[in-house]
């Protein structure tokens, strides 16, 4: 292995970044859809058939995730689920964070809906 390789393999990504479009394939191929933010944010609106977690409870509660599928990982804007797509790739777990979050998922037309299923909004 090069030096170059070395280096760009110590600062690689140990997870996907992706926009609404691919985490939709992903979506449709078993992955499952994670939303890390705070419970006032998830009541406001998410997407419909997202499973919330918050950021802060992440490590303590891997278990309830499912095993042996992508996790994709969504916040408001995309540094929340980084940092839990980055926790979860380092416990072995597939990741992809979704590029601008929930406001991209909401641009790009995907329903948003608040807890008890009505219209959301993203807060």
């Amino acid at each position: 292995m090069s030096i170059l390789e070395t280096v760009k393999n110590l600062f690689a990504k140990p997870y996907q970044s992706v926009d609404v479009t691919r985490a939709k394939e992903l979506l449709a191929d078993g992955a499952v859809l994670l939303d890390v933010r705070g419970d006032a944010e998830w009541r406001a609106g998410h997407a419909p058939k997202a499973k919330h977690l918050e950021l802060g409870q992440l490590s303590t509660r891997l278990g309830e995730l499912p095993t042996g599928r992508t996790v994709v990982t969504i916040c408001r804007s995309g540094m929340r689920s980084a940092s839990a797509a980055k926790t979860l790739s380092q416990h072995g777990i597939p990741a992809a964070t979704l590029s601008g979050g929930m406001q991209a998922w909401q641009r790009a037309g995907e329903p948003v809906v608040a807890k008890g299923g009505g219209p959301g909004r993203v807060a």
